[in-house]
């Protein structure tokens, strides 16, 4: 693998200290900025009754920022590949940065929309940034452990926002879960401006205009028609369905568009990483486990203090034992990467994560704070078994010039399918609910009738990934080659 780092790797290919610290300051990023997406989670109660805003535009707060992510994602292969790393890391985080700082002094919402907006830019580009650093810099036969480390960031985040968020409202207010990211992140800037390098070869070429527009249109259109369904519970069908057309149509002709302009190499999006069959099956499994995971992220909390009645505080530390243990699970399940390739992981973690989904159609209102707790540990478990193989095994499967653009298409593929998963999932949840309300159930029933019927499609949906698992590559890295 030939790459060009200001810090280097020496002949035997361990990655200098330089190289390593550079990583890990795009470890810290990406967990600050993927924290950052779950802590609104628990406080958009609060915002919606301080700012005085109806639920239907409270949810802006998350479908602006998913919206603002499909937008920028497609765009970042196209900037890893011409914008030197360093120039790139420090213009995600000041956008990540400005728009905390405009959050934390929103006077109204409005301010504070545009403050999430801008923060999803820098957002955005975090991740591919990461992802394409390590495949260029870490042997194959070492990105497990590196991958476990990037799985940890991926569980931790998510499964801390909710109870960090809790925990400053009940003591300070909204304002100081913004100041507390603002100050993050200014550290990690700082600490990153001097510390990462610029990795592989830039190249210059002119931005196609075109692609641009098609991308926002298309991939905008969808999360825009997909989480609008999701939060309006069916209302406003027209729109919602407009967008949702408008945003295939703009996808096709994206796609069209970069078959044609990946011919000279200058492709916006470039799509051969799809040549690969390891890849184009991650991408898929990618899909619907993201899906059947974001729609959970969402439906257990819901449950939690619909059905069994807990507080905010206590629905986050509820959560928090099944981050704990996918993030502790994380660097083992890259070391057995390591040693024995990604198809004996993924077929127990997706047969684990399918008879989790598959316990959660059994939770009622009778069900014990314990109960939910073990659904969640079991679903984690499950996952970490998936996600390091995936994201190895998927990326590894291309050739070094394309990681890049398998970063960002694996992130892009994640954005769509959260927000897919989201509207298809609590969409059953809001019919199911109605229906039970026009029987006479209680709420809390209603709410664990929806809860086990949107559990249902989850886990009707875990069945493929499984068929899925089979058809990865089953050797270790060291003898996967770098593209089949």
């Amino acid at each position: 693998m030939s790459i060009l780092v200001e810090g280097g790797s020496d002949t035997s290919g361990q990655l200098s200290s330089r190289d390593r610290i550079a990583i890990r300051v795009l470890l810290v990023s990406v967990f600050v900025v993927t924290l950052n997406e779950t802590v609104m989670s628990v406080a958009l109660p609060v915002l919606m009754t301080e700012l005085r805003v109806e639920a239907n535009v409270g949810q802006w707060l998350t479908a602006g920022f998913l919206l603002t992510m499909s937008v920028v994602i497609p765009i970042t292969g196209f900037l890893i590949r011409r914008v030197p790393t360093r120039a790139l890391f420090t213009t995600a985080m000041v956008l990540f940065s400005a728009g905390t700082l405009l959050a934390a002094v929103a006077p109204d919402f409005g301010v504070l929309l545009a403050g999430r907006v801008v923060q999803a830019a820098g957002t955005a580009i975090m991740m591919p940034l990461l992802m394409t650093t390590v495949m260029t810099l870490v042997p194959a036969a070492r990105r497990g452990a590196l991958m476990g480390n990037i799985a940890i960031v991926m569980s931790m985040a998510p499964a801390i926002g909710p109870a960090v968020s809790g925990i400053v409202l009940d003591s300070l207010g909204w304002r100081y879960i913004f100041w507390l990211m603002l100050l993050i992140a200014l550290a990690v800037l700082l600490l990153g401006m001097r510390q990462i390098a610029n990795v592989g070869d830039t190249t210059s070429a002119p931005i196609d205009v075109l692609s641009v527009v098609l991308s926002a249109v298309g991939f905008g259109g969808l999360v825009y028609g997909l989480s609008s369904l999701g939060s309006s519970g069916g209302m406003s069908q027209v729109p919602v369905w407009a967008a949702f057309l408008v945003g295939v149509a703009g996808v096709v002709a994206f796609v069209a568009r970069q078959l044609l302009l990946q011919r000279a190499d200058h492709a916006l999006l470039d799509l051969r990483p799809f040549r690969s069959r390891t890849f184009t099956v991650a991408s898929v499994m990618m899909m619907l486990t993201m899906a059947t995971l974001l729609g959970t992220t969402i439906l257990l909390p819901i449950y939690l203090q619909s059905a069994l009645v807990l507080g905010p505080l206590t629905t986050g530390l509820a959560l928090l034992p099944g981050g704990l243990l996918m993030g502790a699970l994380g660097p083992v399940v890259g070391r057995l990467y390591d040693r024995f390739g990604a198809r004996k992981l993924l077929v127990p973690g997706t047969v684990a994560t399918s008879a989790a989904l598959w316990s959660g159609t059994l939770l009622t209102v009778e069900s014990s704070l314990l109960q939910a707790v073990g659904f969640n540990l079991l679903l984690s478990a499950g996952l970490a078994f998936v996600f390091t193989p995936l994201f190895a095994a998927g990326l590894g499967s291309v050739p070094p010039k394309l990681y890049a653009y398998g970063s960002a298409i694996f992130s892009t593929v994640q954005q769509l399918a959260g927000a897919a998963g989201v509207a298809l999932l609590v969409s059953v949840l809001s019919v199911r609910s109605a229906a039970l309300v026009a029987e006479g159930v209680p709420l809390a029933e209603q709410t664990a009738g929806g809860v086990q019927a949107a559990f249902l499609v989850a886990a009707t949906l875990s069945l493929f990934p499984i068929v899925g698992a089979f058809l990865i590559r089953g050797s270790a890295p060291a003898a996967t080659p770098a593209a089949h």
